[in-house]
């Protein structure tokens, strides 16, 4: 269970752990020794633990005796939790059975009390546990829900079912070493799931036009219409690579550097282009992707001036790239510098023509 938060007088309280028989408490200025002080505690995370833990000895304790399902850990998280069940699986009626059994405890206001025992006393025998830490020291804590379960545990609990208001089981995951995990929520994190879950409903309602059990159908029509659109659009860009290539090689006189930047383009389409056109004599630099800050490079030309480009005009791009042979491509980061690879690609022109 996550540590509590509050202050100490008008000093935050950034986290506590346990040492031994102490509780330490980390705060960020110094507090004065023997001073009178007010503690506040933030009783809404506080209670949101007790809801959780609570919620998670009654989740294990009638998990096992209706299905034999032993727990061998659990998580207290942020916005869910999760119980780690021994068995390779659960079906979804057992989860349902499981639900519908804790909520009937819920409603049946079952008292929660917390004893302590002496280290030695026989009963912790009967208490279900998994250990002592070895820095232990003292009494033995054990909570007691009547009549269901009682366990060894540190943590803090309600004291009545009642006060869990209700558990959901969200459903399993695989877990580790043919385990599995059980998620649920309690208390007012089922509230707030609910909430949560109804404004995207309004949202998605207003976006897609039509009402809450129409939305799947609908999410799925536009995702059909994107991919086809995302098809449609690599054709035509295939098509234009193809053209760009044929025009530059229509011109009646020869040009040793090709440079082209298009916004929408992908690798396939530099390459195309750069096949349409070929290497051999015939120096390549074509970029696309945002004009000012990242995208895709490729220079391909004659394999030695590939060579020796290739990292320069990466460097000059903010970004990185491999290169083999005739072509050298990579992602940049910036693709405002297009100007000065052009540059440099001319120069290098200039040095090696006659």
């Amino acid at each position: 269970q996550p540590d509590d938060r509050g202050l100490i007088g008008d000093v935050p309280v950034l986290r506590v752990t346990r040492r031994g028989p102490e509780a330490v408490h980390f705060v960020p200025a110094a507090l004065e020794p023997g001073a009178e002080v007010l503690l506040s505690l933030d009783w809404e995370r506080r209670f949101d633990h007790m809801q959780q833990h609570s919620g998670q000895h009654l989740i294990s304790a009638i998990a096992e005796q209706m299905f034999g399902f032993k727990t061998t850990s659990w998580e207290l998280g942020h916005q869910r939790s999760l119980v780690e069940l021994d068995t390779p699986s659960m079906t979804a009626e057992q989860v349902k059975a499981l639900e519908r059994s804790v909520n009937e405890k819920i409603r049946d206001r079952v008292p929660v009390t917390v004893r302590e025992l002496a280290a030695d006393d026989p009963e912790i025998e009967r208490v279900r546990s998994r250990g002592l830490p070895d820095d232990h020291v003292g009494p033995v804590r054990v909570v007691d829900i009547e009549g269901i379960d009682s366990n060894m545990c540190c943590g803090t609990h309600v004291s009545n079912l009642s006060d869990l208001q209700v558990i959901k089981l969200l459903g399993m995951e695989k877990g580790k070493k043919n385990k599995t995990n059980l998620i649920f929520l309690v208390g007012n994190r089922v509230l707030k799931s609910i909430e949560q879950s109804h404004s995207t409903e309004k949202a998605l309602t207003s976006l897609l036009k039509n009402g809450p059990g129409e939305h799947v159908e609908a999410v799925r029509r536009l995702q059909s219409s994107v991919k086809l659109l995302q098809k449609n659009n690599l054709n035509l860009l295939r098509d234009i690579a193809v053209l760009i290539a044929r025009d530059f090689k229509s011109k009646p006189a020869p040009r040793q550097l090709f440079v082209l930047h298009r916004k929408e383009g992908d690798s396939e389409f530099m390459n195309i282009i750069a096949n349409e056109i070929g290497t051999e004599e015939t120096l390549l630099f074509l970029t696309v992707g945002d004009e000012k800050e990242t995208g895709l490079f490729l220079l391909a030309g004659p394999v030695e001036a590939v060579e020796n480009l290739g990292p320069r005009v990466a460097e000059l791009l903010g970004g990185k790239g491999a290169g083999k042979r005739d072509r050298f491509q990579g992602k940049a980061a910036k693709m405002s510098r297009r100007g000065e690879v052009q540059a440099l690609l001319q120069e290098f022109i200039s040095h090696r023509s006659p």
